[in-house]
């Protein structure tokens, strides 16, 4: 028998195991929802967004609606205007009811009065310039004489225009006055004349603002200037 050369056990190679590649690690694709969510447009925050414009809408609403800084008294419980009829400078009766749909200043002085009258009518000229033309279309400004008796309806025609164009005059007996302006608390009193027949008028310098509705609605003192009447009017015109 012919001996076999016997091989050392470790030079016998194993046979190789083949293994089947491993599989790769998947993510399961993520849901619509879930998806929305990571790039910040899901529900909440779309929730988020309605809810930080309400609240923007809300401080502007409240800036827009503000109680400024009156300048002017408000009236807390606005009255009805007792309604008179009194001659004007058109040369024509008019009524304080034919001004309904307007805001009407109402102010009681005279043409011969010094410094007073002059200083609140241009006062009131410089409101209706502020204003500017639209919202100056819905004011009338009235100068009721507390002087009839040198305040004829030709006086007042020629007076005004001095001031603004369509300022108008109202004038009538005195006791015609006095029933007038006494419902807004209006005083006046005529001084002794001299030996030239000139003489000083006192008077309660106010202008009383009267809205569309014919409701007494605020007061303005001597000395509220042009851009503050005007500044208090808008407001009231916001409120309605």
């Amino acid at each position: 028998m012919t001996n076999l050369e016997s091989q050392p056990l470790d030079s016998v190679e194993a046979p190789v195991e083949e293994r089947a590649p491993a599989e790769r690690a998947t993510t399961p694709p993520a849901s619509a929802a879930t998806a929305a969510r990571r790039r910040g447009t899901g529900p909440l925050f779309w929730l988020a967004g309605a809810s930080a414009l309400g609240l923007l809408l809300l401080m502007l609403a409240g800036w827009w609606f503000r109680p400024p800084e009156l300048h002017g008294v408000l009236i807390q419980s606005p009255r009805e205007a007792q309604d008179f009829t009194l001659m004007t400078s058109t040369g024509e009766p008019m009524s304080l009811s034919d001004f309904r749909g307007r805001y009407v200043l109402l102010y009681f002085g005279y043409t011969y009065c010094p410094d007073v009258c002059p200083t609140t009518l241009n006062d009131l000229a410089n409101m209706v310039k502020a204003l500017g033309d639209k919202r100056a279309e819905n004011v009338q400004v009235i100068l009721v004489s507390v002087d009839p008796e040198r305040d004829t309806p030709e006086h007042l025609a020629a007076y005004l225009p001095a001031f603004h164009a369509d300022f108008l005059g109202m004038t009538g007996t005195v006791e015609q006055i006095q029933a007038v302006a006494s419902q807004f608390g209006i005083y006046f009193e005529h001084h002794e004349a001299d030996e030239q027949g000139n003489y000083m008028v006192d008077h309660t310098s106010a202008v009383t603002v009267i809205d569309p509705d014919g409701q007494v609605r605020m007061v303005f003192p001597y000395g509220v200037t042009g851009a503050d009447m005007a500044a208090d009017l808008t407001y009231l015109m916001r409120r309605g």
